[in-house]
């Protein structure tokens, strides 16, 4: 927390992340899909992105509906 907002490294990535995706689309990091796995949750795969600021690249995937 800084003040009445929110900062950080996953507040980074989110925004990374947004910003690679369609309008009415939802996606996500593999992270994600690691942490809901057994949810029932479908995901298709978008690829892997160099996502400014971070390292590596980052294997994204939408929300299916």
């Amino acid at each position: 927390m800084r003040g009445n907002d929110i900062g950080g490294i996953a507040v980074h990535a989110a925004a990374r992340v947004m910003s690679q995706s369609e309008p009415d689309e939802v996606l996500v990091s593999r992270v994600v899909t690691d942490l809901v796995a057994g949810a029932g949750l479908r995901f298709t795969e978008r690829g892997s992105y160099e996502l400014k600021g971070l390292p590596g690249k980052w294997d994204l995937f939408a929300a299916a509906g």
